[in-house]
């Protein structure tokens, strides 16, 4: 196994033998850290405290992916306040809020919306979120080595052994869709600063030799958040800028050490405005990426292994379904977790094309959403107890 910088060179990695695990990046954070958040986020921080408590949570978060089993395995974004809004500390020019969106389907059920634990805060009246005033650029270089170190040093203490290790970072679309923009004259402007702006990023992701995740909720998400006043044939347009852009910020980086994460929105609704699979998937095909991350245990979309048996995904594509339900708190068995990958080994063709993983983040956001952190850890158990089965069954 080549070594980079301490990191396992990603291919991304395919098994002859055996189906292999992964997740989508973030895990539950100990009460210990979100004390630690709380006091950033009033003032009362103490950054020598603050940076121990997210190298111990990211000590235990490995060593724990490690112990359980995880083949392809990261730091859990333990130092984020959640997948997107860690990036207006990373580049500058948001200085502003605009009022927060809230989801289509959630529109439709105020009361229910109020009560999701992911999105409650986001219902309030005077909800917001960061917004560009000025321009975009990046200024995150230091920050990104950091986190980067401290997953390196957490395998070490570890004394991990995975097949490969992975770093996740939001799309230039995951950005402009879900924060605001008081700015830039343009959303596709927007967009392409952001695009730029993270490039710096991305490369340095590469140069670690870890798998480069991207994280591109917009591509699926987008259509019932931000979007959701547009057509679907509108919404496709945009889709395809934002995966334009995404391949101008991946110029430099190789094709094949990058996977690209999407997904609906990770809360527990209705989802009856998720936008339908085989509309953006043609699209999706165009990332320079050389592996899909889908939510697919989701009851919505339970359905979609037939839009991908009858889809010719680009012959050097893993494709990683969600197995696992992020937004329930029920444990999937190893029977079901297995019966779901032989569905999607037999959709694509290959079982060798196929890593078992979940959803979304099981820790998306900093201290709230609705799976508990201990039952999040045995669904991993139980990930890596189905892949065991299923690979009895396909190799």
């Amino acid at each position: 196994m080549q070594v980079a910088y301490g990191w396992c060179v990603s291919t991304p990695t395919r098994s002859h033998d055996r189906i292999l695990t992964t997740h989508v990046g973030s895990l539950p954070r100990p009460e210990s850290l979100l004390e630690r958040f709380q006091h950033a986020d009033d003032g009362t921080a103490d950054g020598d405290a603050l940076e121990e408590a997210i190298q111990a949570a990211t000590d235990s978060v490995v060593a724990r992916q490690d112990e359980i089993g995880i083949d392809i395995a990261t730091g859990g974004e333990q130092g984020r306040p959640s997948f997107v809004t860690y990036v207006a500390d990373r580049l500058s020019g948001f200085e502003g809020t605009v009022p927060a969106i809230q989801w289509a389907d959630l529109e439709e059920f105020p009361t229910y919306a109020a009560q999701v634990p992911t999105f409650s805060e986001w219902s309030e009246p005077d909800a917001t979120i960061p917004a560009a005033t000025g321009p975009v650029e990046y200024r995150g270089e230091a920050a990104a080595r950091t986190e980067y170190a401290r997953l390196e040093d957490a395998i070490d203490a570890a004394d991990a052994d995975f097949e490969e290790t992975f770093v996740t970072a939001a799309a230039p679309g995951t950005v402009t869709s879900y924060l605001g923009n008081e700015y830039y004259e343009s959303h596709e402007a927007f967009t392409d600063a952001v695009a730029e702006a993270l490039r710096t990023e991305y490369e340095l992701v590469a140069e670690t030799g870890a798998t480069l995740q991207i994280d591109a909720p917009d591509l699926l998400g987008g259509r019932h958040l931000k979007f959701k006043e547009r057509t679907d044939e509108e919404f496709v347009e945009i889709v395809e800028t934002h995966i334009q852009a995404l391949n101008r910020a991946l110029e430099n980086v190789p094709r094949e050490q990058v996977r690209i994460h999407t997904c609906w929105g990770n809360y527990e609704g209705p989802h009856h405005h998720d936008i339908p699979l085989e509309t953006v998937l043609p699209h999706l095909q165009e990332a320079d990426v050389g592996g899909l991350l889908l939510e697919q245990a989701n009851p919505c979309h339970q359905h979609d292994h037939v839009t991908l048996s009858e889809t010719d995904l680009p012959d050097d594509w893993v494709l990683v379904p969600g197995v696992i339900d992020v937004n329930i708190n029920y444990v999937e068995p190893p029977e079901v977790i297995a019966d779901r990958i032989e569905t999607f080994a037999d959709a694509v063709g290959d079982p060798t094309r196929v890593v078992a993983g979940a959803d979304c983040g099981l820790g998306t956001f900093a201290g709230f959403g609705a799976l508990d952190p201990d039952i999040a850890w045995k669904k991993l158990e139980s990930l890596v107890d189905g892949a065991e089965l299923a690979s009895e069954r396909l190799f």
